[in-house]
C-alpha cells in the first residue's frame, strides 16, 4: 500500500515515516500543501494523509481541489483542529476520516487498516494469471497448491505485473510506486526483484513469466 504524507512538522513527518515503513507501507512524504497537490496529481496512491495547517495550501484547499479534480484516493485528515465544524468541513468536502492531534500511532494504523479493508472489499482478494494465484490478504504466491511467500517488494511488484497483465509497466512506475519519489535506492534494485521473482515462478513451475523489453519495462504473459 502506498501513501502519500503531508505533513510540515518534520520530524513528526520522518517519526511517521519510520513507523509507517515498519508496517509495510511505501510512503512518500511532502511538507506543503502545493506538494501534496503536486504528488497526489501525479501519482498513484492508495492513501492520503493529509495535514490540515500547512504553508502554500491548507489541507482544506487540496482536499477541495483533489476531489474537483476527479481523484478519489482514500484521505485521512491529520490536523490540531478538532473542531466539529472542521470535521464536517473536511467530511463535507470529501475526506473518508478525521483524526486529530495529539494521537495514538496504534490508531492511526488501525484507520489505515480500515481504509485499505474497505479499499479491498472492491477488489478481488485473489489476482489470477495462468497457473498462477496471488493472494492480495496473505502475500502468498499460489500454483497447483504450492505456496511461495513473498517479501513486500516483491508481492507490490507481482500486484502491479498481473494489474497490468500482458501490458508494459516500465521500470520508472516500479520505482515510484513501490520505492516512491525520495528514495535513495538505485533503479537497479527493480532488476534484482525481478530476478528474485523469476525464480520463485520457475521453483513453483508457473506457466507465466516476466518477459523484459528492453528499454521499455517488463510484462507478464502466459508461455
Amino acid at each position: 500500500m502506498r501513501i502519500l504524507l503531508a505533513e510540515d512538522e518534520r520530524e513528526l513527518s520522518r517519526a511517521l515515516v519510520e513507523i509507517l515503513k515498519r508496517n509495510k507501507y511505501s510512503v512518500d512524504a511532502v511538507y506543503n500543501g502545493q506538494d501534496a497537490l503536486d504528488f497526489a496529481l501525479g501519482g498513484d496512491y492508495d492513501c492520503i494523509i493529509l495535514d490540515v495547517m500547512m504553508p502554500k495550501l491548507n489541507g482544506f484547499e487540496v482536499l477541495k481541489e483533489l476531489r474537483s479534480n476527479k481523484v478519489s484516493t482514500s484521505i485521512i485528515m491529520l490536523t490540531a483542529k478538532a473542531e466539529i465544524e472542521d470535521k464536517v468541513k473536511g467530511l463535507d468536502l470529501g475526506a473518508d476520516d478525521y483524526l486529530p492531534k495529539p494521537f495514538q500511532v496504534p490508531e492511526l494504523l488501525a484507520r489505515l487498516r480500515a481504509l485499505t479493508r474497505r479499499h479491498e472489499n472492491h477488489q478481488t482478494a485473489m489476482l489470477e494469471m495462468g497457473n498462477i494465484k496471488l493472494n492480495l490478504a496473505s502475500y502468498e504466491l499460489i500454483c497447483d497448491n504450492r505456496i511461495e511467500r513473498l517479501t513486500n517488494k516483491e508481492f507490490q511488484m507481482l500486484e502491479m505485473l498481473l494489474t497490468h497483465a500482458n501490458k508494459l509497466v516500465s521500470t520508472e512506475q516500479f520505482m515510484s510506486k513501490i520505492w516512491g519519489y525520495d528514495t535513495e535506492s538505485e533503479i537497479n534494485v527493480v532488476w534484482t526483484h525481478v530476478s528474485y521473482l523469476r525464480k520463485k515462478l520457475a521453483q513453483l513451475k508457473a506457466n507465466v513469466q516476466i518477459k523484459a523489453v528492453r528499454g521499455l519495462g517488463y510484462l507478464l504473459e502466459e508461455v
